[in-house]
């Protein structure tokens, strides 16, 4: 399942229309990516793809921060036996993910995602408040919202900090250069509980922002970071965000037995036949 997106948006940067015929008619992300026909790539570019990504992620937001620390350290005079270099280490990754946030807010393409951001934001908001599911009811929404996948990131980096500072205080070689390459490695498996962590907390104050001030000082710094994650959206992507969040509700009311068999495609001509209409 978690390759199917990936190969659904990598297929439709190299499709084109033929010379003189008219483009393809739309069709749903469902039915593009079962499609067989539609593969694009073979299983294992796909799963090479995402494993390139993933170790570029960690080399780059665990890897990199961990070796500028240590070299701060020595220039600075402390070692990754001391709390102070797992909170340097938290900043600098925050600074990198900020900073990394901000540039590739100024690529167009990307604004443009981040407007689909605040809609899906403001569409979710306007159907956790029970109001009908309208794109004048979804526009009077907030575009920042306390669950968001942007606020899980800084949850994990000051996690993180917590988490490494308690497990890797010891010295696992004399040798500094083995030190800092063995905790680096064990860092990596670390990420796992540590976004464990973090998104049970993310959970725990979506749940109870409205509740507690504790919770929303909790969800304050993602919120100031969906600053940048988010955008104002138009009237057109809120309404396919609407879709969405119909289609989805129409496929869980349908439960089981509207599971559709596997060589069967679901296509919606148009928005009127999912319920819960927009208008």
């Amino acid at each position: 399942m978690g390759s199917m997106p990936c190969r659904f948006a990598a297929r439709q940067q190299t499709i084109q229309p033929s010379e003189g015929t008219a483009a393809p008619a739309p069709r749903s992300l469902g039915a593009r990516a079962a499609d067989p026909a539609d593969e694009g790539m073979s299983k294992a570019a796909t799963y090479g793809m995402l494993a390139v990504s993933i170790a570029f992620g960690l080399a780059l937001f665990v890897g990199v921060p961990h070796l500028l620390t240590w070299l701060l350290g020595t220039l600075l005079g402390f070692d990754s036996t001391t709390f102070v270099f797992h909170i340097v280490d938290g900043v600098i990754k925050a600074v990198m993910l900020i900073g990394y946030m901000a540039a590739i807010s100024l690529i167009p393409d990307v604004r443009r995602v981040f407007q689909y951001h605040g809609a899906e934001h403001k569409s979710i908001a306007a159907y956790e408040a029970d109001l009908p599911l309208t794109v004048e009811n979804a526009r009077a929404q907030s575009r920042f919202h306390p669950r968001c996948g942007t606020s899980f990131l800084l949850i994990v980096v000051a996690v993180s900090i917590v988490l490494f500072a308690a497990l890797l205080r010891g010295q696992i070689s004399s040798v500094p250069i083995v030190d800092n390459l063995a905790k680096i490695l064990l860092k990596l498996p670390l990420m796992l509980p540590v976004a464990g962590l973090a998104y049970e907390i993310l959970k725990l104050s979506g749940a109870r922002y409205d509740k507690n001030a504790w919770a929303r000082a909790l969800a304050a710094p993602g919120l100031w970071l969906q600053k940048i994650t988010t955008r104002e959206p138009d009237d057109s992507q809120l309404e396919i965000a609407l879709i969405s969040i119909r289609k989805t509700l129409w496929r869980e009311r349908q439960g089981a037995a509207g599971v559709t068999a596997a060589s069967t495609i679901e296509i919606f001509s148009s928005a009127a036949e999912v319920s819960l209409p927009i208008a």
